[in-house]
């Protein structure tokens, strides 16, 4: 992993991109790195444009904003169409296959994993998507250590929902390592 890397999640309201960002950045500092987590939205929260930025270095972060991201994680049609651009051309697009069905020509490494349809079909609901999508990210590149993910993961949630995020994260890890994952 390089020094710093800089990821950019991306997706609706509703579905859990921040808080994706807010374990991802925790689970950074769990592992000894250094990290920056920042979030936007739309006012109307659930359904319109949201996403979380993550930095993670070896070394203090002195500027906290993501410019061109190393990492686009996908989550809707519109957030591929909409943050494709910020992506550095030799980067890495994870997309969730249920919900991005056109990705837009890029030169960047394309991994498919359908989060949403697994979640609802391993889960019942399709909150957990987020959970998959990480598990697939840290599979894909050691970014973080799975100790430091797995710890900040039960101390997000109420013991009643720390067992269900961690098996979508686990599912996650699978999905990453399936074949068919991979597109280009």
């Amino acid at each position: 992993m390089p020094d710093k890397v800089e990821i950019r999640i991306s997706g609706l309201g509703g579905q859990g991109v921040v808080l994706a960002g807010q374990i991802l950045g925790k689970a950074a500092v769990y592992s000894g790195k250094h990290a920056v987590q920042t979030q936007s939205y739309g006012a109307e929260a659930r359904g319109s444009a949201a996403k979380s930025e993550v930095m993670i270095s070896d070394s203090k972060i002195g500027f906290p904003i993501v410019t061109k991201c190393d990492i686009l994680i996908a989550m809707s049609q519109e957030a591929v169409e909409k943050n494709i651009k910020a992506l550095k051309e030799e980067g890495l697009l994870l997309i969730d296959s249920t919900t991005v069905k056109s990705v837009p020509k890029t030169n960047a490494r394309v991994i498919k994993i359908p989060a949403t349809e697994t979640s609802k079909k391993m889960l019942g609901e399709k909150l957990y998507a987020n959970m998959i999508m990480l598990g697939a990210l840290v599979k894909m590149t050691g970014i973080v250590n799975e100790e430091s993910m797995e710890k900040v993961i039960s101390n997000t949630f109420s013991e009643k929902f720390v067992s269900i995020n961690i098996k979508a994260y686990k599912k996650g890890k699978e999905l990453a390592t399936n074949k068919n994952a991979f597109s280009s």
